[in-house]
């Protein structure tokens, strides 16, 4: 369901097909954009041109590499796919507002069709051209509203189901993102608690051996001249 949902973001986004390019994006995260270039049987430079447009759109990131070998920087690629699933709501519910601003429409007023080109325009406009059409010059013909509401309705109900499913994926991807997030901070806590430890541990050694010094240097300072020391004073008399 999510892979649908996906694909139909991504070929609104660049204008064409964009199942193999979903499917590969989606089995792993950074793709070499060249192993891209090679599945969609594209250039470099087309791949780019695709890859960047969904960049802009938000529904890709990418990190770049230096090649050690040839000295150039290659784009490694990641489909974000909480963010895709997120646009794809925000044109679902705008499509599903305007449906529903057309659905209110049709049933309070009359519309007219010419019958040969199929423009269909408002009573109001009707009356300004005496019901002739402007392209073709055609008697327009009033409307069957019944069934053009039906088709709305049935349009906008498929599209409310469609978008509590974006919804639940949304939600999934969510607590995907969540257990990401307390995974890194729960490390980023680790690490700091280790280097605490580490620190603390030096301190204690440093401090110890800092005792231990002073503790010698003072012994020293109070020790007892031996016996041949003494001789040695009494010769030089």
């Amino acid at each position: 369901m999510q892979l649908k949902f996906l694909k139909q973001i991504v070929e609104e986004a660049i204008g064409g097909p964009a199942e193999e390019l979903v499917n590969l994006l989606s089995e792993k995260k950074d793709i070499n954009e060249f192993l891209i270039a090679k599945r969609l049987n594209l250039t470099i430079n087309q791949t780019r041109n695709i890859l960047y447009k969904l960049s802009h759109f938000g529904i890709l990131s990418s990190i770049r590499k230096k090649d050690k070998r040839k000295g150039w920087y290659i784009y490694f690629w990641t489909l974000d796919t909480f963010r895709s699933l997120e646009i794809l709501r925000a044109k679902m519910q705008t499509e599903i507002e305007k449906l529903k601003h057309e659905f209110a429409t049709k049933q309070i007023q009359r519309f007219y069709k010419c019958p040969i080109c199929g423009t269909e325009i408002s009573e109001e406009e009707a009356l300004i051209t005496d019901f002739l059409c402007t392209e073709c010059g055609e008697v327009y013909v009033l409307s069957d509203n019944v069934q053009q509401i039906h088709a709305i309705s049935k349009k906008i109900t498929k599209l409310t189901k469609d978008l509590e499913l974006i919804g639940a994926e949304m939600q999934i991807e969510q607590e995907k993102l969540d257990k990401k997030l307390a995974k890194i901070i729960k490390k980023v806590q680790k690490d700091k608690k280790d280097k605490r430890l580490k620190n603390t541990i030096i301190r204690k050694r440093l401090k110890q051996k800092l005792e231990r010094d002073n503790k010698k240097a003072g012994n020293n300072a109070f020790k007892q001249p031996s016996k041949k020391i003494i001789n040695k004073k009494k010769k030089k008399r």
